[in-house]
């Protein structure tokens, strides 16, 4: 339980951080294929919270 509370909470730290890169990743999905302004979103978000809870995983296991 506790692993998991640190987990979550460096996960909320890490959103801020991990924005950009998931902009530019999203940007290179992009240049590959068209996408729309509302799947260029939420590609965004989705690869915002992956990174962050990799990021997180990695600061509380490694």
């Amino acid at each position: 339980m506790n692993s998991t509370i640190m987990v979550l909470v460096f996960t909320i730290v890490m959103l801020m951080f991990t924005a950009f890169p998931a902009i530019r990743i999203v940007e290179l999905i992009e240049k590959k294929i068209e996408l729309s302004i509302r799947v260029k979103n939420i590609l965004t978000i989705l690869f915002t919270i992956i990174l962050s809870l990799g990021v997180a995983l990695f600061l509380e296991f490694f």
